[in-house]
């Protein structure tokens, strides 16, 4: 008989499948968490139906774990899920009055028509997927700052064949050619030793002790590397810390498809997030280009700081940057930076506030912005700013 550790069989069920087979039985089961306590309490999916006979409310109930086959009507009194029921009257009173203009008399109405029960139904299994993406991107991120996901505009599902990524990903036949040497500060910021990283690369200390940058835009940005005697906390280790801001991906009413807004304040000149995705060159960068631009997208980023030999692609691979829009108005930055690789052609892009933004406003950037690496557009501008250009070449 051969070597049986290699070998691996599919579960039948689920753990919240067995869960629930458990709480039907009424059996007790200590590794699934079913006690008596909670024997008799299932989960709510989301809700698809509303009826009302007799002053008394009634709800369809898609169950978790369970098939449509198995929904069931459930007086209010039986449901505790405050949330869920909460953004059910939600979707139902937005649908009715965009299909109307207008409350119903009789509010809420006794009985749904088919079109409107399509609706919820098709509502209720898009938050299913949006949080189950939600909980994937998460569970990618390797910096502090949470990612939610909303959308109230439409039955858009999450977007297919995207990969998040932390960092970017090198394409066959490009290489990054990593420092070998780094500095020897006690403090980067208050006494660098040959000015430290920056100075050594003839350039200043990009950031304040609050983490700000305090260059003007299109000017490099040294940070310390791997190579380097001071830890993660030290002043020049900015970017490479990762996002420290809660952003939420949410869907955006005025036809701009998916955008990313700010959940938290942040503080002007504080760094928001980096651009990555495929590195790729000019060359494949132009194949691609033209096939975007037959779908009406765009996600190729020129890395032009000194020659426009690589562009960065973040399609299929990216991270939250590959949602934020356009604005001929904008409240972030780019800036060129560089850490473990010096190769000016391939410098990491890097978003920093221009001013203060206030706790759910978009965060925006311009993908023509002077004097930094640029996306490659050829699309109508859908800002909405005062002085909007019209038009991106």
């Amino acid at each position: 008989m051969g070597d049986s550790s290699a070998c691996s069989v599919g579960a039948k069920y689920s753990l919240n499948q067995l869960g629930n087979m458990c709480r039907v039985a009424k059996l007790c089961c200590h590794d699934l968490g079913i006690t008596k306590k909670n024997m008799c309490i299932f989960e709510v999916d989301y809700l698809c139906n509303y009826k009302k006979i007799d002053d008394k409310e009634y709800y369809l109930v898609k169950w978790k774990g369970y098939p449509k086959s198995e929904n069931t009507w459930e007086p209010r009194r039986n449901l505790r899920c405050a949330a869920t029921l909460k953004q059910f009257h939600r979707d139902l009173e937005g649908e009715l009055f965009r299909r109307s203009r207008r409350r119903p008399r009789v509010w809420p109405p006794r009985h749904l028509d088919a079109a409107i029960l399509s609706f919820l139904e098709q509502k209720g299994e898009q938050r299913k997927a949006l949080r189950r993406w939600e909980k994937e991107l998460n569970l990618a991120r390797a910096h502090k700052g949470s990612i939610a996901v909303e959308n109230e505009v439409d039955l858009f599902w999450p977007p297919e064949d995207f990969t998040y990524i932390n960092e970017y990903r090198v394409t066959e036949g490009i290489t990054l050619d990593q420092v070998t040497t780094g500095c020897r500060c006690k403090n980067c910021l208050e006494s660098p030793v040959n000015g430290c990283c920056p100075g050594t690369n003839l350039n200043r200390f990009a950031y304040n002790i609050q983490g700000q940058v305090r260059l003007e835009a299109g000017q490099p940005i040294y940070e310390c590397n791997s190579h380097c005697l001071c830890d993660m906390q030290c002043a020049n280790r900015v970017v490479q810390r990762g996002t420290y801001y809660n952003l939420c991906i949410f869907r955006t009413d005025n036809g701009r498809g998916w955008g990313v807004r700010t959940q938290e304040k942040i503080r002007c000149h504080t760094f928001v997030m980096e651009y990555v995705g495929e590195i790729i060159t000019s060359e494949e960068a132009e194949r691609r280009g033209r096939v975007y631009d037959r779908q009406g997208i765009t996600y190729l980023f020129d890395l032009d700081y000194v020659e426009d030999v690589y562009t960065v692609d973040a399609a299929h691979f990216g991270n939250i940057s590959h949602f934020i829009n356009h604005s001929c108005c904008p409240n972030l930055q780019v800036y060129n930076v560089f850490v473990d690789n010096l190769d000016q052609r391939l410098p990491r892009i890097a978003f920093f506030a221009t001013r203060t933004i206030r706790a759910g406003e978009e965060l925006t950037f311009d993908y023509n912005m002077q004097g930094s690496p640029k996306k490659r557009v050829r699309i109508a501008c859908k800002c909405g700013a005062e002085f909007c250009r019209k038009y991106l070449f």
